[in-house]
């Protein structure tokens, strides 16, 4: 199956979309509907700050990733195609799967366009694919109340604006007549897009999606009008969190390393959530000490819910490894301290040490390149 559109080229895709909306589980099931179709896939995460949950969920898939932490994709433009290089040298993969910063927008003129005009020889660009959690897309677009600030908005509309497929996920949890007016909405903002429905979660609707990732190739234009101070603005408003934590000893009791997972993070919602802060997305996961492939995860897409278990741990452990990565639009310093909380309960009962903790508001965004029409 060609996957390209030259000799010797990888299919470069890029899966983007607003914190929370699924991207990793439709990226992880796309890796899989590649690698039964006897292709060779290659992922790179993104974020802007270091221990990454979707980089611990890739290796649990045992997929070659690569990281690019510091920046979202458009600031580390160079360090995206060195990523790039090196999955290809060591696995040569027919399919680059790309995951930028779920705050980040922009992409085309500033990621998309770039590869195409600087490395077509060696990279096909597929179509840009938005995947939207339709509870947050019914928020943001008017159809319900909205949860985020008009300028953390601005980026997700953006977002839509640029995209060549917006993807719908989590389609169970609305109606039929909710995903009519929703789907009317997003033709509203992008009237260019293909919209596609599915669930990822549930391995639904995922073909035709997938089949113009594959086969299609990116003629997306960039956002015609983006006010960068509006973007940044938006951007500063989101507190970053990420953690890495051992929680438990040799001398310590086993535990329910799932059910200590969803406690942590209960805990941590329910700070945020009494002092009115809206979650972005919260999601962690926990592996045996020593066994990264063995893990429990979820995660939490509103401060109204509660976490989504996807991978449960077989047995109890004794000694479990953490990743935490949370964003909110809250200080960095409340987002903190709720952490901090919720670690003070889990000390009660067990050890709980902090390998790495970083907290901070993202920085303005500096693109590497920027190109507004293809060549």
């Amino acid at each position: 199956m060609q996957t390209g559109d030259g000799s010797g080229q990888a299919r470069y895709v890029m899966i983007g979309g607003f914190l929370g909306a699924g991207k990793t589980t439709s990226i992880l099931r796309f890796a899989e509907w590649l690698t039964d179709r006897g292709l060779k896939v290659g992922l790179v995460t993104n974020d802007q700050g270091g221990s990454l949950v979707d980089t611990a969920l890739a290796a649990n898939k045992r997929l070659p990733v690569e990281e690019i932490v510091g920046g979202c994709f458009c600031c580390r433009f160079n360090s995206l195609v060195e990523a790039a290089d090196a999955l290809v040298g060591a696995a040569a993969p027919d399919v680059l799967i790309a995951e930028p910063v779920g705050s980040c927008t922009d992409l085309v003129a500033t990621v998309s366009l770039p590869l195409e005009q600087i490395y077509g020889d060696r990279f096909a660009v597929a179509p840009v694919s938005v995947v939207v959690d339709p509870l947050r897309a019914e928020r943001v677009l008017g159809l319900a109340t909205a949860s985020l600030s008009e300028h953390v908005c601005y980026i997700y509309r953006k977002q839509l604006e640029e995209a060549e497929i917006i993807v719908i996920n989590k389609s169970d949890l609305v109606d039929t007549a909710r995903l009519q007016r929703l789907q009317e909405a997003l033709a509203a903002v992008a009237p260019r897009a293909s919209i596609e429905v599915c669930s990822a979660r549930d391995n639904t609707g995922l073909d035709p999606w997938f089949e113009q990732m594959l086969t299609r190739t990116s003629q997306a234009s960039a956002i015609a009008n983006i006010d960068y101070d509006e973007y940044a603005y938006g951007e500063s408003l989101l507190g970053w969190l990420n953690a890495e934590l051992v929680i438990g000893s040799a001398d310590s009791d086993e535990y329910d390393g799932t059910a200590l997972l969803v406690d942590l993070m209960q805990q941590i919602r329910q700070s945020l959530a009494a002092e009115g802060h809206e979650i972005a997305h919260m999601k962690a996961t926990l592996s045996v000490e020593g066994d990264p492939y063995e893990l429990a995860a979820a995660n939490l897409v509103r401060s109204d819910e509660a976490p989504a278990v996807s991978h449960r741990l077989a047995e109890p452990v004794d000694i479990g490894r953490t990743l935490l990565n949370l964003r909110a639009e809250a200080p960095p310093e409340s987002l903190k301290a709720a952490v901090e909380k919720a670690l003070e309960s889990i000390r009660r009962e067990r050890p709980c040490d902090i390998i790495h903790l970083e907290h901070f508001r993202p920085g303005k965004p500096v693109p590497t390149h920027r190109i507004a029409a293809r060549s």
